[in-house]
């Protein structure tokens, strides 16, 4: 029987997401019992949906039987967030694809083996420098998603360089998410933010620069600890066991391929080359063009999916092998589409029970008689708790904004400052909450499960806050401005 390759989702971690999936979705489903409905009234503004912060009123709560809250996974596919939904799901079988693609090809070893040879035995520098370029993805060009067909690759590197699949997470997603959440110029936080609260476009990046530079240090004392300890001793790598299978997939010995193959791999490897760059292009320019940024994730999944099957098919693998394969690799990411479906119910259980603005309006009221650090504490607190259920950032700008800065006013925090504390709360969880589409993706392209990735991130997200809070301190302080 042949060996299975490519991408695919262990059932021991398909299993406990679906578990705590499905106790997401019931909670959710018993807060739309014990929470009042309410609403408030939405405007019209430069084409986008936005709150008046003073309409809010309580309604007659909506009719949502419980058999709903069971339906939700298939409902969510007919709501207004369906079609994102969608796309994601199309996204995550072309990287399934792709990747398979890729492997079983040989591609994927002999880039491994070349890169892991380029850098000799400076393995720790190319940590940094992979690690920082992610960094930089997230944090100037709002680059997240996008950056999920890389993952696998980054994996395979790490088991190339004796590390195991942590490490590779960590240097792929994990640092852009940092680097998205310590935004620069990140248009979909920082950018849709300020405009909201009036701000001159991507102000304060003075002390945004210095932020990113102490969380990029943060993760690789993280990463760097963690590798060396793995490295001395193997057995200590939280997912040693899990590991074991993953990695037959890959080199161990950095020999090179035969002398046959070479000029094959080498077609190949320029065919792919091809689509990356372009791939990169698209990472770069589509954010800087609005009415183009949707259509960002689905481009660079047509690519990835492309420039996989064209290398693959330059490689050798051609005609029914190819397509064998293809199918194959999407049969093994495929269990991961009723995850992304019940993540994705969490918010449409809560919107449709008709409690969601009940819930921001109950927070709101928390904001009367707080400090400036409190108020900026507080916002914080409110974007990871909303995050929780609305995963766009944008999205979630436009819904909290209009209701954040009014109270900001109030207590005497600044707008910069406001905008601070929400790209915090909204950027760092993404990588910490099961119902985030794309941590459920990342840690599905691996061996990893959730709780597991929880265990092994927790000092890191206790470090972050702490971080986070005292750099919130500075700038209530400095009256981190213009206003």
């Amino acid at each position: 029987m042949q060996e299975k390759s490519g991408v695919q989702i262990s059932q021991k971690s398909f299993l406990q997401s679906l578990l705590i999936l499905l106790v997401l979705m019931l909670a959710a489903g018993l807060l739309t019992r014990l929470v009042p409905a309410g609403e408030y009234q939405r405007l019209e503004m430069d084409g986008r949906e936005m709150i008046d912060p003073a309409s809010f009123q309580y309604v007659p709560a909506p009719e949502y039987p419980v058999w709903r809250w069971l339906t939700a996974p298939l409902e969510v596919l007919a709501a207004p967030d369906g079609l994102t939904v969608i796309i994601i799901i199309i996204f995550l079988l072309m990287v399934g694809v792709s990747f398979t693609v890729l492997e079983r090809s040989g591609l994927l070893r002999e880039l491994l083996i070349r890169l892991v040879k380029k850098f000799g035995g400076r393995k720790y520098l190319l940590l940094m420098v992979i690690s920082f370029f992610f960094m930089v993805l997230g944090a100037f060009f709002g680059i997240f998603e996008e950056v999920v067909p890389l993952v696998p690759l980054m994996i395979a590197l790490s088991y190339a360089l004796g590390w195991d699949a942590l490490v590779g997470l960590g240097m792929s997603i994990l640092a852009t998410n940092l680097g998205f959440s310590a935004a620069i110029t990140n248009p979909f936080t920082i950018g849709v933010a300020q405009q909201l609260a009036e701000l001159p476009l991507f102000s304060g990046s003075w002390l945004r620069v210095i932020i990113f530079a102490v969380v990029y240090a943060l993760l690789i004392l993280f990463l760097t600890g963690y590798a060396r300890r793995i490295e001395r001793t193997p057995q200590a790598s939280a997912v040693f066991h899990a590991d074991l299978a993953a990695r037959q997939h890959y080199p161990s010995e950095l020999n090179s391929t035969t002398g046959e193959a070479k000029p094959r791999m080498g077609r190949a490897m320029l065919a792919l080359g091809v689509f990356l760059a372009l791939i990169l292009l698209s990472l770069v320019s589509l954010p800087l063009i609005p009415s183009l940024s949707q259509f960002s994730l689905p481009l660079v999944g047509i690519l990835f999916l492309a420039g996989g099957l064209v290398a693959g098919w330059q490689a050798g693998l051609t005609g029914r092998a190819l397509v064998k394969v293809a199918w194959q690799g999407a049969l093994g990411i495929a269990p991961a589409i009723p995850l992304i479906l019940m993540a994705a119910s969490v918010k449409h259980i809560v919107s449709s029970g008709g409690i969601l603005d009940s819930i921001l309006h109950q927070v709101a009221e928390v904001f009367t008689g707080a400090s400036p650090f409190s108020g900026a504490v507080l916002i914080y607190f409110t974007a990871l708790f909303i995050e929780f259920f609305i995963g766009s950032a944008s999205a979630k700008a436009f819904l909290l904004m209009p209701i954040l800065i009014p109270l900001a006013d109030l207590v005497g925090v600044t707008r910069q400052v406001a905008v601070t504390a929400y790209c915090f709360g909204d950027g760092f969880s993404n990588m910490v909450y099961p119902t985030n589409p794309v941590l459920l993706i990342s840690l599905g392209l691996t061996v990893v499960s959730y709780p597991r990735w929880l265990r092994w991130t927790l000092k890191l997200w206790l470090g972050i806050l702490v971080i986070t809070l005292v750099f919130l301190a500075i700038a209530v302080a400095i009256h981190f401005g213009p206003f």
